[in-house]
């Protein structure tokens, strides 16, 4: 990039400083102190620190508008811009080492843009507001998007720029796939509204874009009848293939609301079902001596006082269709904002940070029995080795179904029916991720060996045949989207995608 914030920053103000008779433009707000540089060069992961020129704080979308053209205006060549939200990037992706980290939670900082529309039965919510803001404003209004994340404290336009993934994406679809209208600034510094049949183009390629092709400052979200409660049951399976055909059951009846699985490498992640029985609690601790690795499904239920009279009957009924473990299971009992909003805000610790070398995969249906012998039972259980007694992760495994995904969109997701996820979601101490990082790619290597076709979710591919081998048929698409909306290759280098 260029040679000094110095220099840059001076680059940055002569061009915001041009102004013709037509038109005056904005000037966003851009910073230098240690505090704004420290915040735009680290992320969620703790790994990547790419230390950016300044970071700008716009009040307004124009602001963005203004900082991307100051790039194209720049006498010395354009500088990369990257738009950051919560930051729960975990390889740098959100940052731009030497250009402009633009924090977009700036443009929330006077009021939460996010306007409820009960008679469309939408929301209009800034790119910048977090989910779980979006959770509470339109429950107070009786509604609420029909797709989540597991962790709602993340920005709404970061993660419609992945996809938006969730125990509840095999009946909706992604976040991605429920977004009718999207206000978006392109790389080219253009102000476009997109929807499925304005600028389609440009909409499809910023949903699941990696941030590649524009900044997402608004989105129309759909929304339904919100939930008042939830049915919630955890039950513990010994058997991959029941617990699969279960989840493969659950995601084709639509009888649940949101179903995952999971990965139980030891008695900790076991505790659900041993706290209450010091012989259950043994009885699982030589299963999992035995064959490395127990399986769970986590299942839910929505319900409102209509359906409140009958709920315990259907779940009953429900659960006495799956092969689980005998007696192994735990129901509750929950409101719907304390089941989506379950995970917390994770971003309050104090230093030092752990890193989080996380590794998402899609695995197609066909090779999920391979793909568990090799890595769920038997890679997963070496983490218990004394040796890596700092690090801890969970270990998420759940089914999709395709036809709930738009091919039109940029996000890459496995040629079958059915697809599967593995989330593996580590933890190390801050310098402690490289033995995780050597781990993951074992994984990444046994699926290539076996050709298993697996595919990287918010993935971390630093060349570019590995990103052409990503896309694979969507690849000219990509470029082509590309040269359209960001030729100069300025937005989101963090992605390592084109430059």
């Amino acid at each position: 990039m260029h040679p000094s914030i110095l220099s840059i920053l001076i680059i940055i103000t002569t061009a915001l400083s041009i102004t013709s008779a037509a038109y005056k433009p904005a000037a966003p707000e851009i910073k230098t102190d240690p505090a704004s540089l420290s915040k735009g060069s680290t992320d969620y992961g703790n790994i990547v620190h790419e230390i950016p020129a300044g970071v700008a704080y716009p009040s307004s979308e124009k602001d963005v508008v203004e900082l991307i053209r100051a790039s194209h205006a720049s006498a010395e060549g354009p500088f990369a811009v990257a738009a950051r939200g919560r930051g729960h990037s975990v390889r740098g992706q959100a940052m731009a080492g030497g250009g402009v980290v633009v924090d977009m939670t700036a443009l929330g900082r006077e009021k939460k843009r996010i306007r409820i529309d009960l008679e469309g039965m939408y929301a209009d919510v800034g790119g910048e507001q977090l989910w779980i803001d979006v959770l509470r404003e339109t429950v107070a209004e009786g509604v609420a998007p029909v797709s989540w994340t597991d962790y709602v404290y993340l920005s709404v336009g970061g993660t419609l720029s992945n996809a938006g993934i969730s125990g509840q994406a095999f009946m909706h679809g992604p976040q991605i796939s429920n977004v009718v209208e999207l206000d978006v600034v392109t790389g080219k510094g253009e102000f476009m509204t997109c929807s499925r049949t304005r600028n389609p183009e440009l909409f499809f390629g910023v949903l699941g874009g990696l941030g590649q092709f524009g900044i997402i400052t608004r989105a129309r979200i759909i929304l339904d009848k919100a939930p008042i409660r939830v049915k919630w049951a955890k039950l513990l399976y010994s058997d991959f293939t029941a617990f699969t055909r279960d989840q493969e059951h659950l995601i084709s009846n639509n009888a649940s609301n949101y179903v995952e699985g999971f990965i139980v490498t030891n008695e900790n992640a076991a505790s659900d079902w041993t706290s209450s029985s010091p012989s259950r609690k043994s009885d699982v601790a030589a299963l999992i001596k035995k064959q490395g690795v127990l399986y769970s499904i986590e299942l839910v239920k929505y319900y409102d006082n209509y359906t409140a009279a009958t709920i315990d009957q259907e779940f009953e009924t429900l659960l006495k269709e799956l092969k689980y473990m005998s007696g192994y299971n735990v129901t509750t009992d929950a409101s719907f904002v304390e089941f989506i909003s379950r995970v917390g805000d994770l971003d309050n610790g104090t230093p030092p940070l752990p890193s989080h070398p996380w590794l998402n995969l899609f695995i197609p249906k066909s090779s999920i029995v391979e793909f568990n012998a090799g890595v769920l039972a038997g890679m997963l259980p070496k983490l218990n080795d004394p040796k890596l007694n700092e690090t801890f992760g969970i270990f998420i495994f759940y089914p999709f179904n395709r036809n709930k995904w738009d091919d039109r969109m940029t996000a890459v997701v496995p040629d079958e029916e059915v697809f599967y996820t593995l989330a593996a979601l580590h933890t190390t101490p801050q310098d402690g991720y490289k033995s995780i990082d050597e781990f993951n790619n074992d994984i990444l290597e046994f699926c290539k060996s076996r050709g298993l076709n697996v595919k990287q979710y918010l993935p971390n591919i630093k060349s570019k045949k590995e990103w052409i081998d990503h896309f694979g048929s969507k690849w000219e698409t990509v470029e082509k989207r590309k040269a359209m909306f960001d030729p100069e290759n300025i937005l989101s280098p963090g992605q390592r995608i084109f430059n």
